[in-house]
């Protein structure tokens, strides 16, 4: 979840550290029934899974391609690293990284 523009983790943030702070979790990135691009390209590519790691993978997600907007596949990995989904093997993952790159014109 980002906090104050910084992407966190909020399993490891107490309540009282986001005082004050403007916080954004998954519910916050679409608008009625206008999805997020990278929630786009993770439906359209498979990424999603049993939906406990997926809100923390999009969250990461966004702020990867928000920090450098043509990532490798291995800055991909390394940007959601930490995420850990025990469904996949993260094949579809990092592709719908990439179509979510290329969605939001960062990938050529």
């Amino acid at each position: 979840m980002p906090l104050s523009d910084r992407s966190v983790k909020s399993c490891s943030v107490l309540a009282i550290q986001a005082d004050g702070s403007a916080v954004t979790t998954i519910q916050g990135i679409s608008h009625d029934d206008d999805w997020h691009l990278v929630q786009s390209a993770f439906k359209e590519c498979h990424g999603l899974q049993c939906g406990y790691c997926t809100p923390g993978i999009v969250m990461s997600t966004i702020d990867l391609l928000e920090e450098n907007p043509n990532p490798t596949e291995a800055e991909i990995r390394e940007g959601i690293e930490g995420n850990l989904c025990r469904c996949t093997v993260y094949h579809n993952i990092a592709r719908s990284v990439e179509e979510a790159a290329e969605l939001m014109g960062g990938a050529q």
